[in-house]
């Protein structure tokens, strides 16, 4: 069973869409602490947000001012919702007089020195992760690395599973097909995933200080600010963060299937990469610049849009993790932060995401060619860049098409999916999710990156004033807002249990760093 119209009327006949409605979601957003004129934070992590290498919920991500909140998986997109505008609150409550900048791209920048690395305490873990993200300062720059986004975590029903394996007339193992079918999910995820920016990206102009004195191709917007008059994510685009040598250095995966994607992420883990061992591994101190001179330290470097997870144990390797007990979830990794809401994602969008990544699951997902796949790298780079022109023509297998004639085929083609999902709830959250996304097709002024730069000209501001004043807006929203005294003490019991999990592991730990490193790339902790 392939065709996807069918796929959807067997759901719907034989009740599969009740499976389909009980999910797990979770959020991840990262937000740059910044001071209130705008600057990057130098301040260390607050002692009161707790460890940032054991919390479970607020930890830091490239920079000691990059906060990433973590909800946990939850069964209903409001209460992840909920959850994280909690875990706002709480932090704004706990970050003295700096706020959190509103935008992906970062706010006032003033060089490299003056990005502080995440610090994660003297354990072995903890000089893991600093040094994995001082290699990254090296191999790719600073500043790339403190742009944010929000990455969204999906997986479907455990009971969906069997009734969607006998439904393909599946003959094998359950784990192997749901493996197959995720890893067929994330290729068409691949495929369409220029959708994500030209609904979502929020991110067409920039801080001129990004850039510092490097020569840049785009336009002058006004005298602080970069911008592409149709760009919809900076962010997803060739300045963003991404592995832009990796031609040099030899890095593709393979997502033909789970077994061909960890064979060629360790292949990258395991072998030396010349442009890196110009680097050196260490400094004349003996400090550390990288974690190896391979083409990849280690998994998390491979920048995708999409990545097949499994929940880790202790300090397992991701690719261990799949190898021995498969996918467990889905991470979208491709949303901006919508400057034109507090939390940077609304309920809308989530609904409307949940349909996306389904019909990714259900449609037909063949292998990507090397040809497919430099068009899948072309049209996300094309929409990053100009997606609201209207002139605008992305490859579709070999053939030109027009962006707004083939997404508003691909819309088209949810509407039974989200009436599925529907089913007899009030206000028909999931087709009004996708009407509104069809909107955006006939306007493109609807979308959050025209809507930005409509703003900016309408008031005569920056890229810096623009982003300042909503995120005055939503520090303002925060501080009006209140937190259950049970939240709060959940809080802050969990900062108080990550500093002694940090403090424990640091006592614990035996050897050298040198050591640690060496039995951890054999598989030896």
């Amino acid at each position: 069973m392939r065709n996807f119209e069918q796929i959807v009327r067997r759901l719907a006949s034989n009740d599969g869409g009740a499976f389909l409605k009980d999910h797990l979601i979770g959020l991840e957003k990262e937000s740059l602490r910044v001071a209130m004129d705008g600057t990057l934070s130098q301040r260390p992590h607050p002692r009161a947000l707790g460890s940032a290498l054991t919390h479970p919920m607020i930890t830091t991500d490239y920079s000691e001012a990059m906060l990433e909140l973590i909800t946990p998986p939850m069964s209903k997109a409001g209460d992840a919702l909920s959850m994280l505008c909690d875990i706002h609150k709480f932090v704004y409550d706990n970050i003295d007089d700096e706020i959190l900048w509103s935008t992906s791209m970062p706010c006032v920048l003033a060089g490299e020195t003056n990005i502080p690395v995440a610090e994660y305490g003297t354990s072995h873990a903890g000089r893991m992760k600093h040094t994995y993200r001082v290699g990254l300062g090296h191999r790719y720059g600073k500043v790339m690395q403190v742009i944010s986004g929000v990455h969204f975590n999906y997986s479907v029903d455990e009971n969906f599973w069997p009734f969607y394996a006998e439904l393909q007339d599946w003959r094998g193992g359950l784990q192997p097909f749901i493996d197959t079918a995720s890893m067929g999910m994330i290729r068409n995820l691949q495929r369409y995933g220029w959708i994500i920016p030209y609904l979502f990206g929020a991110s067409p102009a920039v801080c001129k200080s990004f850039f510092g004195d490097k020569a840049v191709t785009m336009l002058e917007f006004d005298e602080g600010t970069w911008y592409e008059p149709y760009a919809t994510s900076l962010r997803m685009s060739d300045i963003g963060y991404q592995n832009q040598k990796e031609e040099s250095v030899g890095i593709k995966a393979n997502y033909d299937s789970l077994q061909a994607y960890i064979d060629s992420l360790r292949c990258a883990i395991e072998t030396p990469a010349p442009l890196w061992e110009m680097i050196g591994l260490k400094h004349d101190d003996g400090s550390w610049k990288q974690l190896n001179t391979n083409i990849l330290q280690i998994e998390n470097e491979y920048y995708s849009t999409v990545r097949p997870k499994q929940v880790l144990q202790g300090m397992e390797k991701p690719v261990n993790a799949l190898q021995q007990r498969g996918i467990r979830y889905i991470e979208l990794r491709s949303l901006d932060v919508n400057a034109f809401e507090p939390l940077g994602i609304n309920e809308t969008q989530l609904n409307f995401l949940e349909i996306f990544l389904l019909a990714c699951l259900l449609q037909e997902s063949p292998g990507i060619s090397m040809d497919e796949r430099a068009e899948i790298d072309s049209n996300l780079q094309l929409t990053a860049l100009h997606g609201r022109d209207d002139k605008l023509r992305l490859r579709r297998n070999g053939e030109l098409m027009s962006l707004r004639n083939w997404l508003g085929e691909i819309l088209s083609g949810m509407e039974p999916l989200a009436e599925l999902l529907d089913g007899q709830q009030a206000g028909h959250p999931y087709r009004a999710a996708l009407h509104w996304q069809q909107q955006k097709v006939q306007d493109t002024g609807l979308t959050p990156s025209a809507r930005m730069l409509e703003e900016m000209r309408e008031n005569g501001e920056s890229f810096y004033e623009f982003a300042r004043r909503k995120s005055a807006e939503h520090h303002r929203y925060f501080s009006g807002r209140e937190i259950g005294e049970e939240r709060i003490r959940e809080f802050r019991a969990l900062a108080s249990r990550s500093i002694e999990e940090q403090h424990q592991r640091e006592v614990a730990d035996r050897g050298s760093f040198a050591e640690f490193l060496e039995n951890y790339f054999k598989d030896k902790l």
